[in-house]
């Protein structure tokens, strides 16, 4: 017997597809109200300000993926900030690339700390992250005394990183879309993307097939944090400020941007893709509703009626996924 797909299957099935459409028609009624909004530069300028979000929100998925979550990322992203621009107060002759590499590493090793008590000591990570989150935040304050580090104290080289145009587009926003391509080539078709997703998928299962779930986990841990230190320099750099408030909350958003994107939160459901594309739509929402004259109060409202909606649709999906597994199973 030939099982049918429900309607809401089939739309499922195309998800990616039918966000991306949702994001280049509200742009383009957008446009036809405020004709700016469609313009290259104006464009430009959304991939640039939504790139952090795109970025931590692809790592997010991995983490999410395995069935854990991190809610430690911008606090470890305004430590990582913190650290490489009082490095740069102290040290101006660091080259640009220097401190990218080191704000990369300095994000791994928080990174590994909550993959370390998730996988070792066996914390749930919601717990380690809430936890650490705090611990970081406090870090931040307490290696600045609570003083901001200006533009003015940092270097030029360090500011101009992020903002140097190639081919109409920033480094950040180059950068944003080369780690798109990374992320989605790293899940289809290296050994460790694919035993993430199987983790995910049947953690049982992987353990009888030879996988350590703890390993992985702790993997996706370190690989969040590497990206979280990455954006540390980067938002620093871009905004030429530090300060204890740096991203503060910024974590609701990147997971946010993932439950959109059609990440499952029960792990094993999710794609690259779709994580970039819920975070290019709350950009749009954070860049479009201000144009249209709507409060920030309908915003917030906006943006928490679409993620509820999200939800609903996504356990919807879950659901449709496990009938369809007992019907296979008992035929």
């Amino acid at each position: 017997m030939t099982n049918t797909p429900s309607p809401l299957a089939r739309i499922l099935a195309h998800r990616e597809w039918i966000l991306a459409a949702i994001i280049i028609l509200m742009t383009v009624g957008i446009g036809t109200q405020e004709a700016f909004f469609i313009s290259p530069n104006n464009l430009s300028e959304l991939l640039d300000d939504t790139a952090i979000l795109i970025m931590l929100a692809m790592v997010q998925m991995l983490v999410i993926v395995t069935r854990c979550i991190d809610l430690s990322v911008a606090s470890n992203l305004a430590l990582t900030g913190m650290i490489v621009a009082l490095i740069n107060v102290a040290h101006p002759e660091t080259p640009a690339l220097v401190t990218l590499v080191m704000s990369i590493g300095i994000g791994a090793v928080l990174g590994a700390f909550n993959g370390i008590l998730v996988w070792l000591i066996g914390i749930p990570s919601i717990v380690v992250t809430l936890g650490t989150m705090s611990i970081y935040r406090g870090m931040v304050f307490l290696l600045s005394g609570g003083e901001w580090v200006n533009a003015h104290e940092m270097t030029p080289q360090f500011l101009a990183f992020p903002r140097e145009v190639t081919l109409g587009l920033t480094t950040l926003s180059w950068l944003a879309i080369i780690m798109i391509v990374l992320v989605a080539l790293f899940c289809r078709y290296s050994a460790t993307g694919r035993a993430i997703f199987a983790i995910g998928g049947n953690p049982k299962a992987a353990v009888y097939a030879g996988l350590n779930v703890g390993k992985y986990q702790f993997i996706t841990f370190c690989i969040s944090g590497a990206m979280a230190g990455l954006c540390g320099y980067l938002w620093v750099s871009r905004f030429a400020v530090a300060y204890t408030e740096v991203a503060l909350a910024f974590e609701l958003q990147v997971v946010a941007a993932c439950v959109i994107g059609g990440i499952s939160i029960a792990g094993g459901i999710g794609s690259v893709w779709g994580a970039a594309l819920g975070a290019i739509f709350l950009g749009l929402i954070k860049n479009a509703l201000p144009v249209l004259g709507i409060s920030p109060f309908w915003q917030m409202a906006i943006s928490g009626g679409v993620i509820v909606l999200a939800v609903i649709i996504n356990s919807r999906s879950e659901k449709q996924v496990g009938r369809r597994i007992l019907r296979e199973v008992h035929q």
